[in-house]
């Protein structure tokens, strides 16, 4: 490799480093003084070009973040001159060359990241684009991965984008972190945007599709940024640990040739032993914080499989009272379906279908999957297989996933006629 070739194989590995260090942070710094998210991510993508032209010819610099930072701040400026008339352009110009030196100087570049997570959630952006959102600003992904992970068209995503980004600029929308007794509200909707990008790449159980096992990934990344910025809020860190014990079992949800393994019948040998010891030592930080919520109380449902790896056997008691409390939380028809099932375990086939929630209650029910596959397991245990087989009919049909439906199929086979 000649030293030209050299130069051009550092400045692009410095680069990338610096784009997967620091690209939010970065962004956010810039978005913060310019108030255009838009404009900050063109003038950070224009300033990695120059460093591409510039730093195998002069030397990575030793502050790669801090030079970045000037480039794309004199070009934000650059931009501002050009579209503003002087007058109005006047404050922004000099809100932009404000500390343009120091971004050179040993001062550490502040950290704005959480506070634009919390303008990507604002109430005025759509639920739906939150998330999406928040990994293409904060983490660097493109609308094209994001789209593939979402199951969308590039195109489409790219418009939603672009929408909610003009729709921060234009409701100017602050960014900024909520003052204490507006915090928890507001970090919910930061936390469920974080989760719902885990769930997407979540349903990719394998692994094998490049852009969902990368936005699992990406969404560990931004729990942890949210600790990091957060550390004693209680709910961060149950959310961090609930993703981390998920993610620790994702070599046990499927056998070597795919089929789906159900977590009551997964080998505890295959969790990732250090991924739960980070998650369980999070819910012991969390616990004499003295504030209990949903993600906080979901990591401990899962927390208590882990029992099962410690003992090799499950504590269904102490599920129930888990459940019991989600359930009073959430009022969700999916933790009642879930505590009818660890019912059935501890109070028998009959209470747990006694506990499970009716259709004529929640039409939803009725188009939801696990509800069907719940019901079919508890009629087949109790001797019941033709209403359980007309249970897994509706399960088998809901369901997306082959490996899932194979398992359900032969579920009902099993069943005598």
């Amino acid at each position: 490799m000649t030293h030209s070739q050299d130069g051009d194989a550092h400045a692009r590995s410095t680069a990338d480093a610096v784009a997967r260090r620091s690209y939010g942070k970065l962004v956010a710094f810039l978005t913060a003084r310019s108030g255009d998210v838009a404009a900050a991510e063109d003038a950070l993508s224009e300033a990695f070009v120059s460093a591409l032209a510039d730093w195998p010819r002069n030397g990575c610099p030793s502050r790669p973040e801090a030079w970045l930072l000037t480039v794309a701040r004199r070009k934000l400026i650059d931009v501002a001159r050009r579209h503003g008339t002087s007058a109005a352009a006047t404050p922004q110009l000099q809100i932009l060359a404000e500390g343009l030196d120091a971004a050179a100087s040993d001062t550490a570049i502040p950290d704005r990241r959480l506070a634009l997570m919390f303008a990507c959630a604002h109430p005025a952006i759509e639920a739906g684009i939150r998330a999406p959102l928040m990994l293409q600003v904060v983490v660097g992904l493109d609308a094209k991965a994001i789209a593939s992970a979402f199951l969308t068209s590039p195109a489409a995503m790219g418009k939603r984008l672009v929408r909610a980004k003009d729709k921060i600029r234009a409701a100017g929308i602050p960014f900024e972190i909520p003052e204490r007794d507006d915090l928890p509200g507001r970090l919910d909707t930061v936390l469920d945007a974080v989760y719902a990008a885990y769930a997407e790449g979540w349903s990719d159980p394998r692994g094998t599709d490049a852009a969902r096992r990368e936005l699992t990934g990406e969404a560990l990344f931004l729990a942890r940024i949210v600790t990091e910025l957060l550390p004693e809020e209680p709910e961060a860190l149950g959310l961090l640990a609930l993703m981390l014990h998920a993610e620790a079992r994702r070599d046990a949800r499927r056998t070597a040739d795919g089929e789906y393994v159900p977590l009551a019948e997964q080998d505890p040998a295959l969790w990732d032993a250090a991924m739960i010891g980070e998650a369980e030592a999070l819910l012991r930080r969390a616990s004499p914080l003295g504030v209990i919520g949903r993600y906080q109380l979901e990591s401990a449902l899962q927390s208590a499989h882990v029992y099962r790896r410690c003992t090799g056997h499950a504590n269904w008691s102490d599920v129930v009272q888990l459940y019991d409390a989600l359930s009073a939380l959430t009022a969700s028809p999916v933790v009642a379906i879930n505590r009818a099932l660890a019912v059935a375990e501890v109070q028998g086939v009959a209470a747990g279908l006694a506990a499970l929630p009716a259709v004529a209650d929640d039409r939803r029910l009725g188009e939801y999957q696990p509800y069907w596959a719940a019901r079919a397991e508890l009629l087949a245990r109790t001797g019941a297989h033709a209403d359980a087989r007309h249970a897994y009919d509706l399960a088998i049909g809901l369901e997306r996933d082959p490996a899932v439906r194979h398992f359900l199929q032969r579920r009902q086979s099993a069943l005598s006629v």
